[in-house]
């Protein structure tokens, strides 16, 4: 912005000029950073500690297990009318299987007690609160616009770190202390300004660590600008055809359970005689032995099978934190095999994914808090710790605006601001982040268009 005419004489006009797009950049990015931290806190809670499918209930082990098929009939029974789609294995002997039954107007995800075959819990798929909270993390419920939204707010939120770090930097003579320790002793509009800085200081990596790692999730900056240059190359696969469906399309819900280097790459056809021995020969193809094959292979603990969608479908194997099958991303590994010949047909690991991948698998473990307790604890913190700096701004902009006259009372901008470091840093973050560049370019449009000629326009935003 670039009102000049308010501002003291004898300053650090850089100082003011940085503290005048901090201020504009948190009028839309508070609002969402506020959301995206709670939403962020119901998510965990209902992935880590009160999962809504039942996965983690307690059954009583016993020496035999009901077979997969037996348990697949239970699911059924509840909803003969549909099939099942997929079988989710426990994550140890003391908790329940999974099964999807899919109908012609939905899901629904059934846990069962492997041992009696007793029904323990029947929802359906994606209506859940951990979606609910999902969907709005993701879209506010609006689907691509929404999308763009909150990318916009996030690439901002980089912005906001940037030159809230800049503002925060001790400079006159102050110390590193208090960059490091809240002054407690001040008072009024110093106390919240002394805690702004300093927690937002101590934020500002991992802050910086979940606006990236979510942005990866994003339509622009995400799947358009990261995700089509780091997708698993299906041409590794030797000789398997292709199906014109890609892995993304297994997401049944708003959650997106496919590992994120994977979601780009087409899916392996069944129907030909490619592939590698998996299951013997004249073996069949069921539910059953898939699910032994796929313990045989090395699968453990909690794995997912997906049963083929159609003629030309697959059985898929995974394993991957990102589907909250264990703590361990550097373990993620999803098989496909021919529904008719039971070869399989392609195997991808962490091991074979390219350094975009292997950082958002471990990545969006850490941001969804998916490596322990600890892990749930510290992003739980955190999103408090965001909220309350939100806050904080804002309790500082409502001490210092003037009372009585409608205002945003935003910090001046002296003339003559050295603007060519500050227009390299623009480029630069512009160039790497697509959707803040267009955000500064119609924010510049407005300054110039729009405020600088309608006075009242002005003075409400100054």
């Amino acid at each position: 912005m670039s009102d000049t005419s308010t501002a003291p004489s004898g300053v650090n006009k850089l100082y003011f000029a940085v503290w005048r797009w901090h201020f504009y950049a948190g009028l839309y990015v508070i609002p969402f950073l506020i959301m995206l931290a709670i939403t962020g806190i119901v998510m965990v809670w209902f992935t880590a500690i009160a999962p809504e499918y039942g996965e983690r209930l307690a059954v009583a082990p016993q020496a035999q297990t009901l077979s997969v098929t037996d348990q697949a009939s239970v699911a059924l029974a509840r909803h003969p009318e549909g099939k099942i789609g997929q079988y989710i294995a426990p994550h140890d002997a003391a908790t329940p299987a999974i099964y999807r039954v899919d109908l012609a107007d939905g899901q629904r995800m059934i846990a069962v007690d492997p041992y009696t075959g007793v029904v323990l819990r029947d929802t359906e798929n994606g209506a859940t609160w951990y979606t609910l909270a999902n969907d709005i993390h993701g879209t506010l419920l609006i689907g691509d616009l929404g999308d763009r939204l909150v990318e916009i707010a996030a690439s901002l939120g980089l912005l906001l770190v940037i030159t809230g770090l800049y503002l925060v930097w001790p400079r006159n003579g102050a110390s590193l202390r208090s960059l490091l320790l809240p002054d407690l002793r001040a008072k009024g509009r110093a106390w919240w300004k002394s805690l702004h800085g300093v927690l937002g200081f101590w934020i500002s990596l991992g802050l910086v660590f979940f606006l990236i790692s979510g942005l990866a999730w994003t339509g622009i900056w995400g799947e358009r600008y990261v995700q089509a240059w780091s997708t698993f190359p299906a041409a590794k696969w030797d000789n398997v055809p292709l199906s014109d469906k890609r892995h993304k399309d297994m997401n049944m819900t708003a959650d997106d359970t496919v590992p994120w280097g994977l979601e780009q790459t087409p899916m392996p056809m069944s129907g030909s005689e490619a592939g590698v021995t998996g299951l013997a020969m004249g073996v069949p193809v069921s539910l059953e032995n898939i699910v032994a094959l796929g313990r045989t292979i090395g699968f453990q603990g909690r794995f997912q099978v997906a049963l083929p969608a159609d003629e030309a479908g697959v059985w898929t194997l995974s394993q991957d934190s990102n589907s909250y099958d264990g703590p361990d991303p550097t373990t993620d590994r999803t098989v496909h095999i021919d529904q008719y010949t039971g070869k399989i047909l392609a195997s991808v690991g962490f091991a074979d994914y390219g350094l975009a991948a292997k950082s958002m698998a471990v990545g969006i473990a850490l941001h969804e808090g998916q490596l322990g307790l600890w892990n749930v604890v510290a992003n739980i913190g955190f999103c408090g710790v965001v909220v309350f700096v939100c806050v904080s701004g804002v309790v500082m902009w409502w001490k210092r605006r003037p009372s009585g006259v409608l205002r945003l009372a935003a910090p001046p901008m002296p003339a003559g601001v050295p603007l060519r470091g500050v227009a390299v840093i623009a480029l630069v973050l512009s160039v790497a982040f697509p959707m803040l560049g267009l955000t500064l370019v119609a924010v510049v449009l407005l300054d110039f268009l729009v405020l600088q000629n309608v006075p009242r326009v002005k003075r409400a935003f100054s």
